[in-house]
């Protein structure tokens, strides 16, 4: 019986690019400290996941993330079998009440294993591949020059496709979406991402001032608890994103309910792990919602682990690019091998898990929990 053996963690703060420091309704994200864990099994398999959290937005980071693994997270899965992961899923959870990014950076380092463990890409242990390739965007934030250099860092990159952080006041921000609009193109696939920071009035105001510039999609535009308010802003030419307003099932099931959304954002480390990721899309599928894999600037490990669950989700959206940007918004990239993307989309590989290995020298400063 295959069981896992170890799990060791190594703490990250990578440096932001200035340039890329992305400012939205929540705060300005120019600061990371993640966690990164492996896991060992008893037959010599490892797995790698990232807990990819911020305080501001998530309340976890590094230092949450390495107490409740050392404190209770550890002990519950330790010297258990790896398969079913579910079960071990299960057991976390029993351990710890929330702490789904925490959970989730676990659960990657898990499925990891196990698909390493087949042989098989982790796409194909989550049920897919149902693609190859995802389309991505990039977050624009600012106004003035700053935008100006914010698209020019991510054109210069590859980007195509973009989302402009809002959810200030409907006139400034009716204001920046112009100019945003005029430097990427009449043509160029351009959203919004409020952040939950309107209130449902200004959310409306906002729909009727921008309109005129063809803003692709509306995220969030509400407070996450506000469905009547989504609800209420849908059909008015913007298809509506709820992201903050879905972490787990039981959240997706509410906004079905409350028909608050054309689609919906999902993240690895909301949902937990890249397992529930892909049967919260089957869900949201059934019930006509468009998927979008969601992002909270992961590094390399975490943003395999979007692009594996996205070639594995039912119901991907063919409308709106994913947000499967890694190693972009920071100085350096954590892997020996980045994600194959253009900066357009993000192409799937064949090698067993995650398909990535992690530097020398970061791979150096994992150290067991035991």
């Amino acid at each position: 019986m295959n069981t896992v053996d170890d799990l060791e963690v190594t703490a990250i703060s990578p440096v932001v690019r200035p340039e890329l420091v992305v400012a939205g309704a929540r705060g300005t994200h120019d600061h990371s400290d993640f966690l990164l864990v492996r896991v060992t099994t008893s037959d010599g398999s490892t797995g790698l996941g990232e807990v990819s959290a911020t305080l501001q937005w998530s309340g976890e980071d590094a230092g949450t993330a390495e107490y409740l693994i050392k404190k209770a997270l550890a002990p519950a899965i330790l010297g258990r079998p790896l398969i079913p992961v579910a079960d071990l899923e299960r057991r976390m959870d029993e351990a710890v009440a929330g702490a789904p990014f925490t959970k989730a950076g676990i659960s990657t380092a898990l499925w990891d294993a196990y698909a390493r463990m087949l042989g098989v890409p982790l796409a194909v242990a989550l049920g897919g591949p149902l693609r190859t390739t995802v389309p991505v965007k990039c977050s624009l934030s600012g106004s003035g020059q700053r935008l100006h250099d914010v698209y020019q860092s991510a054109f210069a990159a590859g980007f195509r496709s973009y989302k402009l952080k809002i959810g200030f006041d409907p006139e400034d921000d009716a204001r920046r979406l112009a100019e945003a609009r005029k430097l990427v193109g009449a043509d160029t696939f351009l959203g919004l991402d409020a952040n939950g920071g309107y209130r449902l009035g200004d959310a409306a105001r906002t729909i009727e001032l921008m309109r005129d510039q063809d803003p692709a999609f509306l995220e969030q535009p509400v407070a996450p608890g506000d469905l009547a308010g989504m609800q209420e802003l849908r059909g008015r030419g913007l298809s509506i994103v709820a992201d903050e307003s879905v972490f787990g099932t039981e959240d997706l099931v509410s906004v079905i309910r409350a028909e608050a959304a054309d689609a919906v954002s999902l993240y690895i480390g909301k949902a937990g792990g890249p397992g529930r990721v892909v049967a919260m899309a089957q869900l949201a599928n059934a019930f006509g919602l468009d998927v979008v894999l969601g992002s909270n600037g992961e590094l390399g490990i975490g943003a395999a682990a979007q692009l594996h669950a996205a070639c594995a989700a039912p119901g991907l959206s063919a409308r709106i690019p994913s947000d499967i940007i890694g190693a972009h918004y920071y100085e350096r990239d954590i892997l020996k091998t980045p994600l194959n993307s253009d900066g357009q989309t993000v192409r799937l590989g064949d090698a067993p898990g995650l398909g990535v290995e992690v530097a020398d020298d970061i791979a150096a400063g994992f150290r067991s929990v035991r």
